[in-house]
């Protein structure tokens, strides 16, 4: 079969298994919780709003540029034009001492703009207190790793980030948040430095969002057959099918889930935030990797996360 299992690790695999792997993988563990002490969200009842069925669907090499342009021309309303989709992309920037940032879809339009797609469901209220400047800092990123040395200004890309949410990130019940830059004294002078921000809350109410946006937030925020209810939902709903039975996805879902488990047990091992650095470390995993694991499991800020992994560092 081309299957190695130790002790309920995958060890190796012939890629050409792939799909008889995952299908082997599901009807041996029906809640699909292999290798994770039962945790592990099974992949089949994940909705776009789940960061890892997001990019595994917006990075899919058969279906992600067309369901990158419908959700994008959803959101935007207006016709999308071929894109270059990069799922999990780092931006670290010059100095590898200063933070960089990982993007969970990054989305570049032919002669047009960049989108950072940002599925988000931490709903921790320091984590959203600092949405704002958390979306400052994904532009600024950005545009430093998108203008040249000796570039012009004019050169820089327009840059919209967007975040998708089943909370309401400012508790006005708005489905729709488009937050730009403006002038204080004079709102209504026109000021466009090219930079834009949207936050999407799935159930808002208030404002007044297409009908095909309202639909497609209720789809990504419950992805079954019966939120397709459009023509347009319903072969957006057969991608994201064809997704989670994909074999390659399904393997990756296990493999990433029994990285971070493999982490989980040896920080507790040996002292829960050095115990997840060092593993991290020997893992490979990147700061901004082990900054997102430690705030998701040690339920640290972003702060105290970066804290940590300095004072490791440094004593390392």
């Amino acid at each position: 079969m081309g299957l190695t299992v130790c002790s309920g690790m995958l060890v190796s695999v012939d890629c050409a298994s792939y799909p008889k792997i995952y299908r082997f993988c599901i009807s041996s563990f029906p809640a699909c919780t292999v290798g994770t002490g039962g945790n592990m969200k099974p992949l089949e009842q994940m909705n776009i709003v789940d960061d890892f069925l997001a990019g595994s669907l917006i990075g899919h090499k058969e279906y992600g540029e067309a369901a990158s342009r419908y959700i994008l021309s959803c959101i935007l309303n207006r016709k999308i034009g071929k894109l270059n989709v990069v799922t999990q992309k780092f931006l670290i920037g010059d100095n590898p001492e200063r933070h960089g940032i990982r993007l969970d879809v990054y989305l570049d339009e032919e002669d047009g703009e960049i989108f950072d797609v940002e599925p988000d469901k931490n709903n921790n209220a320091k984590d959203i207190a600092a949405l704002p400047k958390r979306a400052r800092f994904y532009h600024d990123k950005i545009d430093t790793a998108n203008l040249s040395s000796g570039s012009n200004y004019d050169d820089l890309r327009d840059v919209i980030v967007i975040f998708i949410m089943p909370y309401d990130p400012f508790e006005l019940d708005r489905m729709v948040y488009t937050v730009k830059k403006s002038c204080v004294e004079v709102p209504d002078m026109p000021y466009d430095d090219g930079d834009r921000t949207i936050f999407l809350y799935t159930g808002g109410t208030e404002g007044h969002p297409t009908e095909q946006l309202r639909q497609l937030l209720h789809y990504m925020e419950n992805s079954v057959e019966e939120n397709a209810c459009t023509k347009e939902l319903k072969e957006l709903h057969k991608m994201v099918v064809a997704v989670k039975q994909d074999g390659e996805v399904g393997l990756a879902y296990m493999k990433s889930f029994e990285i971070e488990e493999k982490i989980r047990q040896e920080g507790i091992e040996e002292g829960e935030v050095s115990g997840t650095i060092r593993t991290c470390r020997r893992l490979g995993q990147t700061d901004e990797q082990i900054i997102a694991l430690l705030q998701e499991d040690s339920h640290l800020t972003r702060e105290q996360a970066e804290e940590a992994l300095a004072k490791y560092t440094s004593a390392h």
